[in-house]
C-alpha cells in the first residue's frame, strides 16, 4: 500500500563480521521486503553496529512540495523588484528618499510593518511602510459604505396601470400608491392602455391622466409624457423640496413594482 512505512533492523553483531556476511544479511532483507514496495514510497531503515553509538541510515523518497508564500499579493512581492534601490515613504506619509532595497526591508522589519510596492514601474520603484492588512480592511470598508450610499440614492420606477373608465375606488387606491412611492423617493410611471375600439375614448384617457397629475400636486414633478401611442404614459419624479420635508424612512423594497386594475 502506498504511503506505508516499513522498518527493519539487523540485530547488533557481537563480533566483527566480514563484508560477504553483511551482504548475505542484505539479501535476506530483500527476500522479505520486495523492491516493488520501496518503489511505491515505502521506507526501509537498516541499523547496524551495536551500543549507544549506533548509526542510523534512512532513505525515503521525498515527494513533499516546497513551501509557498501564504501571501500572493503582488504589492508585497519585493523579490520581484530588480532595482537595487527604492524610493521609500514611511508610515507617516513622509518621503524618506532613495535607499537600498535591503535597507528598506530592514526598516520594515524593525518597525514591524509591511513594505508595500506602490509604483513598481517607477525609477526607482516607490514603496511604503504600512500595516497592509489594516489598509486593505479600511479600503473594503470604504467600498461597502459607498455601495450603501449609492443604493440609498438609487431611484426605482414604479408602474401604475389604469383603464380610461376606472372606477372611483380603484382610482383612489392608485393615487395613494403613487403618493407613497413618491414620498419614498421613487419615480411613478402611469400607464393608460387603449385596446381596439377603446382608442375612440382617447380624450377620456388624456383627461384621466391630467386629473391624476393634478391630484398628485406639488409632491411630484413631471418628467415626461406620451399621449400619442395606445399606451399613454406619464412619468413623475419626486419633488425633493416637498418630500425632504416629510423625510419618511425608506422601507424595504417590495418585490412587486406594478399595480394594475381590471376594467
Amino acid at each position: 500500500m502506498a504511503g506505508v512505512t516499513t522498518s527493519c533492523s539487523i540485530p547488533p553483531f557481537k563480533q566483527p563480521i566480514s563484508l560477504s556476511h553483511f551482504q548475505s544479511k542484505l539479501f535476506h532483507l530483500r527476500l522479505h521486503f520486495p523492491t516493488s514496495a520501496t518503489a511505491r514510497g515505502c521506507r526501509v531503515t537498516c541499523r547496524y553496529g551495536g551500543g549507544g553509538g549506533a548509526r542510523n541510515y534512512s532513505r525515503q523518497d521525498d515527494t513533499r512540495r516546497p513551501k509557498q508564500s501564504s501571501d500572493d499579493d503582488p504589492a508585497l512581492d519585493i523579490s520581484g523588484i530588480r532595482s537595487s534601490s527604492v524610493r521609500l515613504i514611511d508610515e507617516e506619509q513622509n518621503m524618506v528618499g532613495v535607499v537600498s532595497k535591503s535597507a528598506a526591508i530592514q526598516m520594515a522589519e524593525d518597525a514591524e510593518l509591511d513594505l508595500v510596492i506602490l509604483s513598481p514601474e517607477a525609477d526607482p520603484p516607490v514603496v511604503k511602510l504600512m500595516d497592509y492588512n489594516k489598509y486593505k480592511y479600511e479600503q473594503q470598508k470604504k467600498k461597502r459604505d459607498q455601495q450603501k450610499k449609492s443604493s440609498a440614492h438609487r431611484v426605482d420606477q414604479k408602474e401604475l396601470k389604469m383603464g380610461y373608465n376606472i372606477d372611483v375606488h380603484d382610482y383612489t387606491v392608485r393615487l395613494k400608491a403613487a403618493q407613497k412611492f413618491l414620498k419614498d423617493g421613487d419615480k411613478v410611471k402611469l400607464i393608460v392602455s387603449l385596446k381596439g375600439r377603446e382608442n375612440e375614448f382617447k380624450n377620456n384617457a388624456i383627461e384621466l391622466i391630467r386629473r391624476f397629475r393634478d391630484d398628485i400636486g406639488e409632491l411630484a414633478v413631471e418628467e415626461s409624457k406620451n399621449f400619442k401611442d395606445r399606451n399613454m404614459t406619464l412619468v413623475l419624479v419626486p419633488n425633493k423640496a416637498v418630500t425632504q420635508k416629510e423625510a419618511p424612512k425608506k422601507k424595504e423594497k417590495t418585490s412587486g413594482t406594478q399595480v394594475s386594475a381590471s376594467v
